[in-house]
This record gives C-alpha cells, sequence and structure tokens, in this order.
C-alpha cells in the first residue's frame, strides 16, 4: 500500500471541515438545550424514531449511541419519566422490552428535526466543497 502525503493545504482543509462539524453539532446542542432536552436525549430520540418501526430495544440503543447498556437503562427512564419515551413488550417476544417515542417525544423531536434539517441545508454548500477538496 502505498504512503499517503498530506500537504498543508490538505491540513487547512480538514481543519475548515471539522470545524464546520463542530458548528454543526453546537447547534444541535444549543437547539436540545432549548427545548429542555440534554443533546444526548435528543440523540436518543432520533435514534429510536429513526430505528426500524420506531422501536428500539435498550441494548440497540446503547450501540447506536456508543455507550454501555447501564447508561442507555437510565437515558431511558429519564426519557419515560419526562413522558418522551415509553417501554412496551415486543409483539413476538413478550419477555424482550421495546422503547418507543410518545406524543411529546415525537413532537419535540418533530420541531428539532425540523430545525437541524435546515442547518444542514445552510451548511450544505461549505460542507460538500470540504468534501470534494479532500476527495481530490
Amino acid at each position: 500500500m502505498k504512503h499517503e502525503t498530506i500537504s498543508h493545504s490538505d491540513f487547512e482543509t480538514l481543519s475548515s471541515f471539522r470545524q464546520a462539524l463542530r458548528e454543526f453539532l453546537h447547534f444541535s446542542e444549543e437547539a436540545a438545550k432549548k427545548v429542555g432536552l440534554t443533546p444526548q436525549q435528543h440523540q436518543a430520540l432520533l435514534a429510536i424514531k429513526g430505528n426500524k418501526e420506531g422501536t428500539i430495544t435498550i441494548g440497540e440503543l446503547a450501540k447506536m449511541l456508543k455507550i454501555q447498556s447501564h447508561s442507555a437503562v437510565g437515558l431511558v427512564n429519564r426519557l419515560v419519566m419526562h413522558n418522551l419515551a415509553q417501554r412496551q413488550a415486543a409483539p413476538r417476544d413478550k419477555r424482550q422490552v421495546l422503547v418507543v417515542l410518545t406524543e411529546t417525544g415525537e413532537s419535540m423531536l418533530e420541531k428539532l428535526s425540523v430545525a437541524h434539517r435546515q442547518e444542514l441545508r445552510r451548511l450544505r454548500p461549505v460542507l460538500t466543497h470540504f468534501l470534494n477538496l479532500l476527495g481530490s
């Protein structure tokens, strides 16, 4: 395998790309806080809704968020306590517990997702530019 060299221009592009990503993450964190969520709670709501059939197990949630199972349990407990999610038995295996969003959770996630989509659309040209520079 040939060793690839990185030019100073590449470093500048990588730095700028990372800054643009950080700008989006900062936007996301602040948007979540404005509606009373932690960034991790927002990520959990999105993971639940974005998973197959809008349900997820605690183990799947832990994997998606890159956290330990016991941390996922605590996170789900807080979502349930704030009426953003609920636990339900899996239809095929009643021993398995699924997490689903409540109407309140759905509504909050919808508002956040609209704002996130708008921000991504705003950042699209910048991100695309840096990706194009890095791909050449």
